[in-house]
């Protein structure tokens, strides 16, 4: 009987929506009878049809088991059969930024605000690392999991969700090994100076999370057509680095430019969010308030463009590869 109400459903329910969650659909097909008010919560649609800007966050609240079990694989993932395990996290921004006080301290005796070069380099590489890392892992969504969206539905939003939360573990490391440091040079008695701005750090967070989220989503659904594109964008995140304030102050370059191209360095939407956290951990630098509503809205923009183009190629991403 079970059997023959769930045939007849099949058959009604075939022209109603276009596809079943089938998780939710076998569940519902143990009921013996249903009535209209429940059958929406068991049944959903998927269509193409939805607004190219729509972010659907009742269904990504849906999927929030399957964020979670993405995240885990991404950060068992990078401890499995590894002898030192998280301690990986700590060693890239100690030893680049070991390399860089040799470099650019010792050597081309680049200032650091008065503060300890070896402390001002870290607090940009720990921020850095995190865009990077978000940035990169985003801008190849398609491309390494095009084998996994050809056989299962599921929102494809939560790839670079689940990029930017597992990435948060790695910054949450990195920035405690930052916050070790800090405190040992104050203890020393540095010329480091930490102030209340330090609780602007999440939107400082927010900002970089929105930024590589957009603008990774733009690379990815450009290399499903474009595939020379990932090595313009492994060659260009290297570029983009020396052309943000990590190895440098702000000071440093506005006083080595024109004053006529003083604007370029504030164009870079990271420029004011890094100097604004090492002026909040630090204390020294330059804060630009207004440097920081224009790095928001700009990631706004940018993370609404991609949601735009990443929508649109998710439609036909199949035809494509």
């Amino acid at each position: 009987m079970l059997m023959i109400l769930g045939l007849l459903a099949c058959f009604y329910l075939s022209n109603q929506i276009k596809f079943i969650d089938l998780r939710k659909y076998l569940y519902y097909l143990q009921l013996v009878s249903y009535s209209e008010e429940n059958k929406e919560e068991w049944l959903f649609e998927i269509s193409s049809k939805r607004g190219l800007f729509e972010l659907d966050y009742k269904e990504l609240w849906r999927y929030r088991d399957l964020l979670f079990l993405f995240v885990k694989r991404d950060i068992v993932t990078f401890y499995k059969q590894t002898i030192l395990g998280p301690i990986w996290f700590i060693i890239q921004p100690l030893i680049t930024s070991l390399i860089q006080f040799v470099i650019f301290s010792q050597i081309a005796n680049i200032p650091s605000d008065d503060t300890p070069y070896f402390l001002f380099v870290l607090a940009g590489n720990v921020l850095w690392f995190y865009f990077s890392d978000c940035f990169k892992s985003t801008s190849e969504v398609f491309k390494t999991n095009q084998n996994l969206f050809g056989k299962v539905y599921f929102p494809r939003l939560i790839m670079p969700l689940a990029i930017v939360f597992s990435n948060l573990v790695k910054f949450g490391i990195q920035f405690l090994f930052f916050l070790g440091v800090l405190f040992y040079c104050i203890y020393k008695g540095y010329n480091v100076h930490p102030n209340l701005y330090v609780l602007y750090t999440p939107l400082l967070l927010l900002v970089m999370i929105l930024l590589s989220l957009g603008s990774g989503m733009i690379i990815t659904s450009l290399t499903t057509k474009y595939r020379d594109l990932t090595f313009v964008v492994t060659f260009g995140i290297s570029l983009y680095m020396y052309v943000t304030p990590i190895v440098y102050p702000t000071s440093l370059a506005l006083e080595k430019l024109p004053e006529s191209l003083h604007y370029l360095v504030y164009l870079n939407p990271l420029t004011s969010i890094f100097d604004f956290f090492k002026y909040a951990f630090l204390g020294s630098g330059t804060l630009d308030l207004f440097g920081v509503l224009y790095s928001l809205l700009f990631s706004i923009i940018i993370f609404f463009a991609g949601v735009f183009v990443f929508n649109k190629t998710e439609k036909n991403f199949i035809d494509v590869i």
